[in-house]
């Protein structure tokens, strides 16, 4: 009995010093720090109530900045890329306990070709941090899967984490997620 213990006192102290990947340390001293982070863009906010999102989301739309998409996440906005190319933005946020507490954000070329070398989904991703580094500053940074197949930019401001990735040939995905309400693995990652 005795041996098994000393066996898992060994193995905790063993993965105790497995290092951290930048991503973990970031996370890590963001959260610590206590910092709230509640913008997102165009008055919208992490914890503003459903009501307040739909009312927010009028006014804009009344002023022609928003419409409504033909799009699973259903307000439309074209924010003025870094590279100038004409991109379509969509969004809709999730709610708990009727708070905003993460965004899903869909970007992509209207002009998309398969042969055009200008918008390629490389391009697009280019674009996008560009434009997410405009709003929201420097400090975005690679993350890789193990394989080094999948990629994610991330950046994370106290409670506000930020992800950006390739979903296909023609999306770039946007997540901005409140993470005092749920961590990324509990989100549908739609």
């Amino acid at each position: 009995m005795l041996r098994i213990l000393y066996l898992i006192i060994f193995l905790n102290m063993v993965m105790a010093c497995q290092p951290k990947t930048e991503y973990e340390r970031v996370k890590e001293q963001e959260l610590a720090s206590g910092r709230i982070v509640e913008n997102l863009f165009l008055d919208l906010k992490f914890g503003m109530a459903r009501k307040d999102f739909f009312t927010t989301c009028w006014e804009w739309n009344k002023k022609g900045v928003l419409t409504n998409g033909s799009h699973v996440l259903q307000v439309k906005y074209s924010p003025e890329m870094p590279s100038g190319k004409e991109t379509e933005m969509f969004f809709y946020p999730e709610f708990e306990n009727d708070k905003l507490y993460f965004m899903p954000i869909e970007l992509r070329y209207p002009g998309w070709s398969p042969t055009s070398p200008e918008t390629t989904n490389e391009k697009l991703l280019s674009d996008v941090v560009d434009l997410m580094e405009d709003w929201y500053g420097p400090g975005f940074f690679e993350v890789k899967d193990k394989s080094g197949q999948i990629r994610v930019w991330v950046k994370i401001d106290g409670n506000r984490l930020i992800r950006i990735f390739i979903k296909n040939r023609t999306t770039v995905r946007v997540e901005m997620l409140d993470m005092r309400v749920k961590g990324i693995s509990e989100i549908n990652n739609g």
